[in-house]
């Protein structure tokens, strides 16, 4: 069996389980523990699987939750970046409130594995987090966008309006000096919902994303507690977002570094 073949099996052993001991993989594919380690690394750098204490989650798309494969190039290396160090903000056990972005989504995958409570609108995230003991998921209900495959309208912001979460962590299709935009009017007043029900509301987005507006305004720069972006931040956004008394932090996008700028 060549190294490609050994993998791909062992993506479908993971794929199809959704969690999968170490032993049990040494045991299926009748090699040694260091192999497996190794396989894993070449998984988990392509997104396809997390490890996580015992064993390692499935992470990629399954076959009817492929949203985000034409987002994956471009911006794909800044978002992972910015879902690393967003993460660091979380906290075993915390109560997080998630929504369906494509960065939330590689945030979504440095979680799986952890104690936490997941409340999501989302189906690839929560497609994602069903797999995991360690989480307690709760999905939001409601009329599903076929294109983003989160739930939204009326239903999902009454069930919302019954809850209260320690954060919300959610995305935004732009933001300039007026505020932060999304591009679905439905889709902004669950957001607004979700950022009532927290106490701490955080927006992960890339320096892409600011200086632009969107169809619908979401809330004011001040309204958010927290930005996570990138370090292609120009400096009069960072100034900016520090005068609404905003904390930001600022992840570093080489591959070869994982720790974040935090500006007060």
């Amino acid at each position: 069996m060549t190294t490609e073949q050994r993998r791909m099996k062992l993506l479908e052993l993971i794929r199809s389980q959704g969690f999968v001991s170490i032993p049990d993989l040494r045991s299926a594919l009748d090699v040694s523990e260091s192999t497996i380690r190794r396989d894993l690394d070449a998984l988990e750098e392509t997104g396809e699987a997390q490890r996580t204490h015992g064993g390692v989650f499935f992470t990629g798309p399954t076959a009817s939750l492929r949203l985000f494969e034409h987002k994956r190039a471009g911006q794909w290396e800044k978002k992972r970046q910015i879902a690393i160090a967003a993460s660091r903000l979380i906290e075993a056990h915390d109560t997080v409130l998630m929504d369906g972005g494509s960065t939330t989504y590689e945030l979504a995958k440095q979680l799986v594995g952890r104690p936490l409570q997941i409340v999501t609108n989302s189906l690839p995230l929560a497609n994602l987090f069903a797999a995991s003991e360690q989480v307690d998921l709760v999905m939001l209900g409601g009329y599903v966008h076929s294109r983003t495959g989160v739930s939204l309208g009326p239903y999902a912001n009454q069930m919302l309006a019954s809850l209260n979460v320690q954060k919300a962590v959610l995305s935004i299709a732009g933001a300039d000096e007026r505020g932060y935009y999304n591009s679905n009017l439905l889709l902004v007043e669950t957001e607004r919902a979700m950022m009532q029900a927290a106490d701490t509301t955080i927006v992960v987005a890339d320096s892409s994303k600011f200086g632009r507006s969107s169809l619908a305004r979401l809330c004011d720069l001040s309204d958010v507690d927290t930005v996570v972006s990138d370090d292609e931040l120009d400096s009069t956004w960072r100034q900016r977002l520090q005068s609404a008394g905003v904390e930001l932090h600022l992840a570093q996008t080489p591959a070869n570094q994982d720790s974040d700028t935090h500006i007060a």
